[in-house]
């Protein structure tokens, strides 16, 4: 059930497991979490200072980063700037990219390429092609920073297409923040998580730190487990337990995890 995030710094509870664990796990959301939205998504470069931070979580905190994201895994390092990048999950975990660069890949069924591929070309049609993201898993249509006559037209546009392939594919169709997507059942955060937390021993700390509707699978699944954190500028609804405004309080959070885990701040 769904309930209010608390706005508070009492996370003692969890990073005293962090102080005193030998290995520790952290994943961050993308966009909107630690990079904010931008009209243009190949511009959606991260908060000033989180790249350091991570850089000093990756290399000086026993602590294996991730980064999961709904894009393509392999956008997210050039964004971040860090070389090497964090390992990272595109397409929902879908797509799984190690600090080598190598990646690994969910290989769609021909009738679920067949699904998206219509989906593409119908998206088209309805001249929505500048608008278009194509994923490993799905296929998503973005109005950020649009008018909002404008985004009724094409969110009109875009259902009229999406839905009826949707429902006779047994593909998802999900909104998520100003645009919507088609995409496989299995490209969740959730799941992703969960069968992450399946190769971890118990003790191993997790957190999963995230910001929309997509996040709110990953943290149901950790709650009990390890701590879920929302980051957002305004108070909702969440499954999360913690609130944190971006990004004074993101980057509060990630120092303390530096210094807990005694690494430089």
């Amino acid at each position: 059930m769904s309930r209010a995030a608390v706005q508070s710094a009492d996370h003692g509870w969890f990073f005293d497991e962090v102080a005193a664990a030998k290995n520790r796990v952290l994943l961050l959301d993308y966009d909107g979490t630690i990079a904010p939205f931008c009209a243009n998504r190949h511009h959606a470069f991260p908060y000033p200072n989180v790249p350091e931070l991570l850089h000093r979580i990756m290399t000086g905190c026993a602590t294996r980063l991730i980064v999961v994201s709904g894009r393509a895994a392999r956008e997210v390092p050039p964004l971040l700037g860090l070389t090497p990048g964090p390992e990272t999950w595109g397409s929902c975990g879908l797509e799984r990219l190690d600090r080598s660069g190598r990646c690994v890949e969910t290989e769609l069924s021909e009738d679920a390429f067949q699904v998206l591929a219509r989906a593409e070309t119908c998206l088209e049609r309805e001249g929505l092609q500048d608008l278009i993201e194509v994923k490993v898993a799905g296929v998503a249509v973005h109005w950020r920073g649009r008018w909002p006559a404008e985004i009724l037209k094409i969110k009109a546009a875009a259902y009229r297409v999406l839905e009826p392939l949707a429902l006779e594919s047994g593909l998802i169709l999900s909104e998520f923040d100003e645009g919507v997507e088609i995409r496989l059942r299995s490209a969740n955060k959730g799941e992703a998580l969960q069968r992450l937390l399946y190769e971890l021993d118990s003790d191993v700390p997790v957190a999963y730190v995230g910001d929309d509707a997509s996040d709110e699978d990953a943290f149901r699944v950790l709650n009990g487990r390890g701590l879920t954190v929302l980051v957002s500028p305004k108070h909702r609804f969440t499954a999360a337990q913690m609130w944190l405004r971006p990004p004074d309080e993101l980057l509060r959070f990630l120092m303390d995890w530096i210094r807990t885990c005694r690494g430089d701040v």
